[in-house]
């Protein structure tokens, strides 16, 4: 959904705009090509993908800043840099292609690597400790919170059951944990049997439904009149905290029945741009098997202290 994204920003070549989820830079190169006084913030934990994209996005041009953090900061790291107000805000909250293919990474159940699946190389709680670590009531609620894995009782009693043996370190020996932990019927349904596990543990790693939550409120609150926030999801907890959050932020107010109009001021401050998500096009689709889950909600502010949208 590179072009829908950005295409939805409505980006104005003197405005400032966030890409919280830099990556490879595919949706950062497209907005700096628009900007010519307008400036680009990019947010980033890991390196080899700061590298990668600051050498692609240079060829554009320099109005951009790199920021190797968390997008959970992007408040804080924006107001040392002046940066009170944006215009526009994109999260793309897959976890990046490089990210799932680099093997030592350990994000992917069809890649034999050590257990790790930090997106931010610098902390200290990876998947080896989830796996390892977790109690087996702790394991059980990961995978029923971020998974909805029916099995999770199952696959919880596997690991804490191999790990007293010897340590589960890599990510073909969890796989065969989860396979042996699974009914033979089951396993051949919906997918690989190792895919909603690696999820759940993921998602706790990288703390990613807390860490979106804050962020998401943080970037609506920055927002300039006129300015749009994209989100794009690709799992269901996370498309169901950003749509929720849209309806609070564009319900109208409770007002008595007979009162058809409402009053100045009680307006909603922002409205949704997507009614319905947007989703991936038959030709993405056929380019890209991962956007087959990809949602885009996109809202903007219209009024901000009492005043109301040109």
């Amino acid at each position: 959904m590179l072009h829908e994204a950005v295409d939805a920003l409505q980006v104005k070549k003197d405005g400032i705009y966030v890409d919280c989820t830099l990556g490879g830079g595919g949706h950062s190169s497209q907005i700096l090509s628009q900007l010519e006084s307008g400036h680009l913030y990019c947010f980033d934990q890991d390196q080899h993908a700061i590298d990668a994209a600051s050498e692609r996005l240079s060829k554009i041009s320099d109005h951009f800043t790199i920021i190797h953090s968390n997008f959970k900061n992007i408040k804080s790291e924006l107001e040392k840099r002046g940066v009170y107000k944006v215009d526009g805000v994109l999260f793309d909250l897959g976890v990046s292609s490089p990210q799932f293919d680099e093997a030592s990474r350990g994000f992917s159940y069809n890649l034999d690597a050590r257990l790790d699946m930090r997106m931010n190389q610098q902390q200290k709680l990876s998947a080896y400790e989830v796996v390892n670590e977790y109690s087996y009531n702790d394991l059980v609620r990961i995978l029923f919170k971020y998974a909805d894995e029916k099995f999770a009782k199952s696959i919880a009693r596997g690991i804490e059951k191999e790990r007293e043996i010897q340590p589960i370190e890599t990510t073909f020996q969890l796989v065969d944990v989860i396979k042996k932990a699974i009914p033979a019927k089951y396993r051949r349904k919906g997918g690989h049997p190792a895919k909603r596990t690696f999820q759940a543990i993921r998602i706790e790693v990288n703390d990613e439904l807390g860490v979106f939550e804050k962020a998401l409120d943080d970037a609506l609150s920055m927002l300039n009149v006129n300015g749009r926030v994209a989100v794009i999801t690709f799992q269901s907890l996370e498309d169901k905290i950003c749509k929720y959050r849209f309806n609070e932020l564009t319900k109208m107010p409770d007002l008595p029945k007979n009162i058809a109009i409402i009053p100045e001021g009680l307006e909603p401050s922002f409205k949704k741009v997507t009614r319905k998500p947007i989703l991936a096009s038959e030709e993405e689709l056929e380019e890209n098997h991962r956007s087959h889950s990809a949602k885009l909600r996109v809202i903007e502010r219209v009024k901000e202290n009492g005043e109301e949208k040109d």
